[in-house]
């Protein structure tokens, strides 16, 4: 994946997020998920899609030499900013 069209998820989600805590607060992020069986299903399939990024991410860092435990414990402190950095920091195979 392009590293420009990384760079511009990880800003436009940054921003979003930096709004998203200044309206809502970071447990008002997770509140809303909370009030009802909708929003309840968007938060699981977010935990399962990351649980499976964090496999992958995993075995990835271990096998290019890189230690997992940062991008690991960074994925389960800010969701999707992990994987993202982990992403813009890959070097390509090849």
């Amino acid at each position: 994946m392009s590293r420009a069209v990384l760079m511009i998820v990880l800003v436009a989600f940054g921003a979003l997020t930096a709004v998203a805590v200044a309206q809502h607060g970071v447990l008002g992020i997770f509140a809303w998920q909370l009030q009802n069986t909708a929003g309840l299903q968007v938060l699981v399939d977010l935990v399962i899609a990351l649980s499976l990024f964090l496999v992958w991410m995993w075995d990835d860092a271990r096998r290019s030499g890189r230690n997992p435990w940062p991008w690991l414990v960074l994925t389960l402190a800010a969701g999707a900013f992990g994987p993202l950095l982990y992403l813009l920091t890959r070097r390509s195979p090849g």
